[in-house]
């Protein structure tokens, strides 16, 4: 396989991540409370757990590369790394698991494995061109590895996972951790309760259809400040297999054990949401990345080496 390496820099050619927010789903509100009933809840300090697994993934494009094609054309492929791992938290915290893949994601049908000095490209085969269903290649791999990850090394009694549950929702006991609003999920009755809730209290649970049913809720972290925006408002979703009954005593546990983590803004930039234990396991899987200057030059060694034949 013949391919061309973009010139650019992939920090500077890359796409914008595309959302994979659902569209709006309409709810059913009466899950936990009947909708017009919806109060803030504020779960008893004693339901927190001290056991907890957090997972995540991080992903970078090493390169665009340009594939020949059997027409004479080029299809558009990425180099990209990903991985995912697992900090436990019990009073330390400690990372159990990290992971990493490397691929060329690509539509190109003679897209081949490409092999540098210090690294192996597998052809992750994906659908469309554009650089924006490539990414959705990228991001639906990484959620696979955080599934696996996330499988591996559960046996605590809450695993929370960063994003919506999606891959992960085979996971025993995973709870969805969303902390970027995407889609309004409740109607504009309910919208003022959000801006109501004070740290540490939670919405009723609503149930949400679609590609898949999941139980959700909104909760305030404590250090966001001004409460009239959405600053420590997080969502949470876990899978529908359980009884109301269940899950709303699991939405108290959720609650009142994610305070703790919540993250100061003069050490994280994206406090109070971003939790403590995801923004360190995210610095540990990028460290595992590998370099990406040094990555870049290989790979148009590579393709350098391939033109020459």
């Amino acid at each position: 396989m013949r391919f061309a390496v973009e010139q650019w820099s992939p920090e500077y050619g890359n796409p914008g991540e595309p959302s994979l927010a659902e569209p709006a789903i309409e709810p059913d509100l009466d899950v936990e409370v009947p909708a017009g009933r919806w109060a803030p809840i504020t779960p008893p300090p004693e339901r927190a757990r001290p056991d907890v697994l957090f997972v995540d993934g991080v992903r970078r494009v090493d390169a665009s590369v340009w594939i020949e094609t059997d027409d004479e054309g080029a299809a558009l492929g990425l180099c990209a790394t990903y991985a995912a791992g697992a900090v436990r938290c019990n009073g330390s915290a400690e990372l159990v698991a990290a992971e990493v893949r490397r691929g060329l994601f690509t539509s190109a049908p003679t897209a081949a494995r490409i092999e540098t000095r210090h690294a192996r490209y597998e052809v992750a085969t994906t659908t469309g061109t554009r650089p924006e269903e490539l990414w959705l290649g990228i991001q639906q791999r990484m959620g696979e590895l955080e599934g696996l990850v996330a499988a591996a090394a559960a046996g605590v009694g809450l695993v929370l996972v960063d994003g919506p549950l999606s891959h992960r929702r085979h996971v025993p006991e995973a709870v969805g951790y969303v902390k970027t609003q995407h889609v309004q999920y409740l109607p504009n009755d309910q919208q003022a309760l959000l801006r109501s809730l004070r740290p540490g209290q939670r919405t009723p649970l609503f149930l949400i259809g679609g590609a898949w049913n999941r139980f959700s809720w909104y909760l305030r972290l404590p250090g966001g400040g001004n409460q009239i925006g959405p600053a420590g408002l997080v969502r949470a979703e876990m899978s529908a297999d359980l009884s109301p009954a269940a899950a709303a005593a699991k939405a108290d546990l959720v609650t009142a054990t994610l305070p703790r983590f919540a993250s100061s803004p003069h050490k994280e930039p994206r406090a109070p949401q971003n939790l403590y234990p995801i923004a360190g396991l995210e610095r540990a899987l990028r460290r595992r990345l590998g370099d990406p200057a040094l990555l870049y030059r290989e790979l148009a060694r590579s393709a350098s080496a391939l033109s020459g034949k």
